[in-house]
């Protein structure tokens, strides 16, 4: 099995979100797949142009000469693609954005009804098309702030032909980076569900419902958390 992360945040490597796709690629990597971690902020991706000549001029050929061309090769024959991003006003990032745009060169512009009667274009593809993981962080302490990005989810492995096997979020995402030696026996304790979570996809191509649960726990009490997130911010802003 090829696992593929995307990781759509602009810190990159330094990022929350690659705390969290770094751990989750350790666990299935020691579950025996092969993993490959992309990251978007290190690669030149233009928008898409929407000219469609990917489809009626140079089938499966993008007009843009830039680095989406070596990231396709990356991912090419992944069996899941681990789609990671930080949350951007209720949303994922717009580098993840532009990179799922310009994923448009492996469609076909041919329509057909699915079973409940709604449009989408056929399924071209001659290799199977991977499997889909969402996993995603922000800085607030609630969980509904994900509501959006986890229906976006829902309609992308539809259009894909595909399906989604897990979703992981965590809210109070900026802990994941902290260096209170308070709190790292807790972060360590998360990072290890996620190791969990990367060998459960593997071996089951799902999560169970103990280690859903467990990634769902916040850190902290959300009234400690922003309390001492907004006396980090009067401390930053008096300087």
């Amino acid at each position: 099995m090829k696992i593929v992360a995307i990781n759509g945040s602009p810190k990159g490597k330094a990022s929350a979100t690659n705390v969290m796709s770094k751990s989750f690629l350790k666990g299935a990597k020691e579950a025996g797949a092969e993993t490959v971690n992309i990251f978007l902020s290190e690669k030149r991706i233009e928008h898409c142009k929407g000219c469609f000549s990917c489809w009626f001029n140079s089938p499966g050929k993008c007009v843009i000469d830039d680095d989406m061309k070596e990231v396709l090769k990356l991912a090419k024959g992944g069996d899941v693609f681990v789609l990671a991003t930080p949350l951007y006003f209720d949303n994922i990032s717009g580098m993840l954005k532009v990179f799922m745009d310009r994923m448009i060169v492996l469609g076909d512009p041919h329509m057909e009804k699915d079973q409940n009667g709604e449009t989408r274009h056929i399924d071209s593809s001659k290799n199977s098309v991977p499997k889909l993981v969402l996993m995603s962080n922000c800085g607030f302490p609630e969980r509904e702030h994900f509501q959006v990005i986890s229906h976006w989810i829902k309609r992308a492995s539809h259009h894909m032909h595909t399906e989604v096997i897990g979703e992981i979020y965590a809210s109070q995402g900026p802990l994941l980076t902290t260096s209170e030696e308070g709190l790292q026996p807790i972060i360590s304790a998360y990072k290890k569900n996620l190791e969990k979570a990367g060998k459960e996809i593997v071996k089951n191509l799902k999560l169970s419902e103990s280690t859903k649960a467990a990634l769902n726990k916040n850190f902290i009490p959300n009234e400690i958390y922003l309390k001492e997130t907004n006396r980090s911010f009067d401390s930053i802003l008096s300087k």
